[in-house]
């Protein structure tokens, strides 16, 4: 069975080369191009991130494009926490320098990889009100900020002051006929959705498409309820981790 990727270009080939190690037949097929935003406002919040009590980052983009902007010879600073919802963003923030000390996100075996999760770890911090917190995100094509608000509400909630930053774009991926075709034709596939902008992606690429006899796997419950949403015929949830995601794909043999 053919597995497709559909995480943005340099995630899927990380993630296709883990699967074909482990004897899966994996294919990249990004349904999110990340593209650059203006610098500007990246810069202006390294420049006051020292004041921050915390920085939380919603991905490992958003680490890439928030670190591209780093002044030179600028570290972490020593009292600003950074904050993850999983294994994927914690590596991204340690491999941008950012001190073990500093992170903070849901251990690896951690039933779930979210806003909830990193809640359960910060939501008792009594410093967080009045404090300053920056959300690194994304913005969608139309250059709204992607994700949900449930994180900032918490935060506003005990009083702090969230900042979102947009520091990339989540846009259409431009196919090419191949592509659309390969897509087009992938009803007998394993798809592995990551985010629901993909699944909204694919409809907007394919919208004639039937999926009914096709299985979706979602790294997430709301977005296995947007990949049912668009049709597909069975949908499971699994642990975005390697092990799980092999452990499902083997079942549909």
């Amino acid at each position: 069975m053919r597995v497709l990727v559909t995480r943005p270009l340099r995630e899927a080939l990380h993630w296709c080369e883990q699967l074909r190690a482990r004897g899966l037949a994996a294919e990249p097929l990004p349904l999110i191009d990340i593209a650059p935003t203006d610098p500007a406002p990246v810069a202006r919040a390294w420049a006051g991130l020292a004041g921050c009590r915390a920085a939380m980052f919603v991905s490992a983009n958003a680490v890439e494009a928030f670190f591209a902007a780093r002044p030179e010879a600028m570290d972490w600073p020593a009292h600003t926490a950074a904050w993850a919802t999983g294994p994927g963003t914690a590596r991204a923030l340690l491999a941008a320098g950012v001190p073990q000390a500093a992170l903070v996100a849901p251990s690896p075996d951690a039933p779930q990889f979210d806003s909830e999760a990193l809640w359960h770890l910060v939501g008792h911090d009594a410093g967080l009100a009045g404090a300053q917190v920056l959300i690194v995100r994304g913005t969608d094509a139309d250059g709204r900020l992607a994700g949900r608000p449930w994180l900032a509400t918490q935060l506003e909630a005990v009083g702090a002051q969230v900042h979102a930053l947009a520091a990339y774009a989540r846009q259409l991926p431009a196919w090419d006929a191949r592509t659309r075709a390969l897509a087009a034709g992938a009803t007998d596939a394993l798809w592995l959705f990551s985010s629901s902008d993909a699944v909204r992606h694919l409809q907007q690429l394919l919208p004639s498409a039937d999926w009914r006899a096709t299985r979706a796997l979602a790294t997430h419950a709301r977005i296995a309820e947007a990949a049912r949403a668009a049709g597909f015929g069975q949908v499971d949830t699994v642990r975005p981790g390697l092990d799980d995601m092999v452990a499902s794909i083997e079942s549909a043999r």
